[in-house]
């Protein structure tokens, strides 16, 4: 029998990023605040027990070390299975410019394949498996608003805030990620570490009182727009830019190329596009309109679009498969 599902594979951004001291085992450690946005990629998934294990791929994009296989593998080593897979990908969130597709897409892997095979692997195991995919797998097993720390895999929700409408821009531009913490010049003594400590703080903070990422914008960062706009001249007029046209909240995420910029109300957003899409600045832009997506949110889309495999307990997370016996 051959078990299908479609899954919507939400983006994220970095409402807020802070970089630390270089850490023993060559990472960064950082403190983040990850928050998933509507802008998807879609993945079709076709599952069927096996005596040898096939996992193949259809994409409307070339991708190199493709996480949907490895996820994929991942699981079936986990559960000590085989089965032939198949994925459909059609990427929508940019490739390279720090909305997370591709960790999207693996955790997307790790939520529906045990479900479809009928098996169950607690959280705690997906987060472990996930952490070895990826640094940013972890949070897309929580989605939401989330505190992220460590290199970024050790992960703490916090309460929901709201929906804000916003823009997600893609410039087009390729920052790559090992130079861009090179020109951060973070060694392994750090001097400015509680000072950064602290200013994040106080942005997650006002982000817990308001409950709104727009309000609590004033007080957001991103370390890498300092060295990044050096680097790419072109990203720092589009935020400039931004903010001229009267948006409050607007940053890089991750460390870039992408850029979002956040509204009162859909009908400010639509219009701040209306101007931008004309705008000079903007040209070879990708502007997407989106909005902020609760966990309760996320949570409510993976129990609708894995509901024909699922136990009817809508409380139960990750969500439970109906197969399992």
């Amino acid at each position: 029998m051959t078990r299908r599902a479609r899954l919507k594979s939400l983006a994220k951004v970095n409402l807020d990023l802070r970089v630390l001291q270089k850490r023993s085992d060559g990472f960064h450690e950082l403190r983040t605040v990850f928050q998933t946005i509507s802008l998807a990629d879609t993945i079709e998934i076709e599952f069927e027990t096996a005596r040898r294990t096939k996992i193949t791929v259809e994409a409307n994009v070339e991708i190199p070390d493709n996480l949907l296989v490895r996820s994929a593998q991942a699981i079936f080593d986990e559960l000590g299975m085989h089965a032939r897979l198949h994925f459909r990908l059609k990427k929508r969130i940019p490739m390279g410019g720090g909305m997370g597709g591709g960790s999207s897409n693996s955790a997307a892997v790790l939520l529906a394949v045990p479900v479809l095979a009928g098996r169950f692997i607690p959280i705690q195991k997906l987060v472990e498996i996930g952490a070895d995919l990826g640094s940013d797998v972890p949070f897309f097993l929580i989605g939401g608003t989330a505190v992220a720390l460590g290199r970024g895999t050790e992960i703490y929700g916090v309460p929901d805030i709201s929906e804000e409408p916003i823009l997600a821009v893609s410039p087009g531009v390729h920052v790559a990620t090992g130079p861009a913490y090179q020109a951060l010049g973070r060694s392994l003594t750090f001097t400015q570490s509680s000072s950064s400590i602290n200013t994040f703080q106080t942005f997650v903070q006002a982000l817990e009182n308001e409950r709104s990422a727009r309000v609590a914008s004033a007080l957001s960062g991103n370390d890498f727009e300092a060295v990044v706009f050096r680097q790419h001249p072109k990203l720092k007029k589009i935020v400039r830019r931004l903010r001229e046209v009267g948006v409050a909240g607007a940053r890089m995420t991750g460390s870039g190329s992408g850029i979002f910029a956040l509204f009162r109300t859909e009908a400010e957003r639509d219009g701040a596009q209306k101007v931008l899409n004309g705008d000079q600045v903007f040209r070879d832009c990708g502007i997407v309109p989106a909005r902020l997506v609760s966990r309760r949110s996320y949570r409510r889309l993976w129990h609708r679009q894995l509901s024909d495999h699922l136990n009817p307990d809508k409380r139960l997370w990750p969500p439970r498969s109906r197969y399992v016996r």
